[in-house]
């Protein structure tokens, strides 16, 4: 057409500015392990949106950096290519999983120790199993290295990879039963399974002296605590006399992945695995019925389980009983400022000051800031001797983390689950008022109340109780207890059990 001006062809690409040969030659493969890193992390984000949870994810993670490694090595000849394959990789991952709003994957905070500790959880582990081969990966790929520091390097790391290998294989397990002269009991229990529960594998802690004594199910508190190494030291006591069982709970510890999808960790669901349980240790066990203990959060779902199903259950007896979360909150968060006020403590005023009255809506970082205050409002109180000698002689830590019942990645689940789980449940248990959902139960009731509680959990217990309609009831108090009442004073509640709640067991 006259007028219009046409290109010229021409072998000078400056003039469509194309890249010339030898740089797509150069930058090609690197697009192309880009490209894989991406892919995989897509991959990995959708279907493990929580990252590594068990053994054998984690071993898969190691193996997929490795991997990553190896072939961005070979294909650049440079071990530094490490550094955009993770950043993709993570990158990918991050998008894929973006609609998971758990504190652990959603949030990033840094502006207290709980977040600090949650990015380490949530993040810093995963980057540490997966960058570490990596880097094992990449220095291999990349060929021979010119220097003999480079081949001591790459010794290192590989020991080093494989040392977090062994400690991300290394099983988990219970010790035996043993008597007082430190010997196994002949015929004892005591086993770490799974179970399925909705559609979900738990982990069931059992043990026994006595296979065919009955059976006390405990549900431990929370929401979003294990209990599986704590529970199994401080209950030693009862194990002569019961079959003690307990679980990881959905979304605590081990179980820690079936907190996904969390549309369906819900209140209701809680309640119906541990009718499940039930339902399970009483096939087990041959057993009609069991005896249900809660602590804490796990009276509430003990008392909702006994009202559901109380053909399942012998007796129920509650620890640190809950009655109306949000009310125990308002009740000791206002505690919380008349000792500010009283004792002129500019920190607790701060603290209650930046949290706002409860029900708290930064979950669940204000509810551990609290938590922390509580040693203020306790009085002075001494739990019995065999508590604080079973606790010292087993060297866990306050959550338990170092329990053998636990793997390395079902280590990093306790705290995970702990800070996950509570942010799911908690909500829904806002408004919750066992005075007025729960006025009665049509099993024996035992309540045991530690003197030294919170004004603001014990006073509703006690309201609850004085006013529940039960065929039989019984409130034992203790001095020398406050929230963890049945751990606390487990030789005198293993006297209770012998002589009032095993009685009923031949009543059925």
């Amino acid at each position: 057409m006259a007028g219009t001006m046409s290109p010229v062809l021409t072998d000078d690409r400056s003039a469509w500015h194309l890249p010339h040969p030898g740089a797509l030659r150069r930058w090609a493969p690197l697009a192309g392990v880009l490209a894989l890193a991406a892919l995989t992390g897509l991959l990995t984000g959708q279907v493990a949106p929580l990252g590594p949870v068990s053994s054998v994810g984690a071993l898969v993670v190691m193996a997929t950096g490795a991997g990553l490694g190896l072939v961005g090595g070979r294909v650049v000849r440079s071990a530094w290519v490490v550094v955009p394959l993770a950043v993709v990789h993570v990158a990918a991952i991050e998008i894929a999983r973006s609609d998971v709003l758990l504190p652990t994957v959603h949030d990033v905070r840094i502006d207290s120790i709980w977040g600090l500790l949650a990015l380490v959880l949530g993040r810093g582990v995963h980057a540490l199993l997966l960058v570490l081969p990596m880097i094992l990966g990449a220095r291999v790929g990349a060929g021979r290295p010119r220097r003999r520091a480079g081949a001591v390097g790459t010794a290192v790391v590989g020991a080093l990879t494989l040392g977090l290998a062994v400690v991300v294989a290394l099983p988990a397990g219970t010790p035996p039963v043993r008597d007082a002269d430190g010997e196994i009991v002949p015929g004892s229990v005591a086993t770490l399974d799974t179970v399925w529960l909705g559609g979900d594998p738990h982990s069931v802690l059992v043990r026994a002296a006595d296979p065919d004594a009955p059976v006390l199910l405990y549900l431990s508190g929370g929401p979003g605590q294990s209990d599986l190494a704590l529970a199994r030291v401080l209950s030693e006591p009862w194990v002569d006399d019961v079959v003690f069982a307990t679980f990881d709970q959905r979304g605590n510890g081990t179980s820690y992945a079936a907190l996904l999808p969390t549309e369906e960790a819900t209140l209701d669901r809680a309640v119906a695995d541990v009718i499940d349980l039930t339902l399970h240790l009483r096939a087990r066990f041959d057993e009609d019925k069991v005896i249900l203990m809660g602590e804490s959060w796990g009276t509430i779902l003990g008392v909702l389980a006994v009202e559901r199903r109380p053909d399942l259950f012998h007796a129920y007896l509650g620890s640190g009983q809950m009655v109306d979360v949000t009310e125990t909150d308002r009740r000791i968060y206002r505690d919380l400022v008349d000792y500010a006020d009283r004792t002129g403590d500019r920190a607790v005023a701060d603290l209650t000051e930046r949290i706002g009255e409860p029900p708290y809506a930064d979950l669940p970082w204000a509810n551990a800031d609290v938590m922390l205050a509580y040693e203020y409002l306790y009085g002075p109180y001494t739990p019995s001797e065999g508590y604080l000698a079973r606790g010292e002689a087993s060297g866990l830590d306050a959550f338990g983390v170092r329990g053998v019942e636990y793997t390395f990645l079902d280590k990093v689940d306790v705290l995970r689950g702990l800070m996950d789980t509570f942010a799911v449940m908690y909500p829904q248990i806002q408004g919750l008022d066992l005075r007025q959902e729960v006025p009665r139960l049509e099993v024996p009731v035992f309540v045991l109340d530690g003197a030294a509680e919170l004004d603001g959990r014990r006073d509703l217990a006690l309201e609850w109780y004085a006013a529940l309609d039960a065929p039989q009831k019984r409130l034992v108090t203790f001095q020398d207890a406050a929230h963890a009442v049945a751990f606390e004073q487990a030789g005198a509640v293993d006297r209770l059990l012998v002589e009032e709640v095993l009685p009923l067991v031949g009543e059925r």
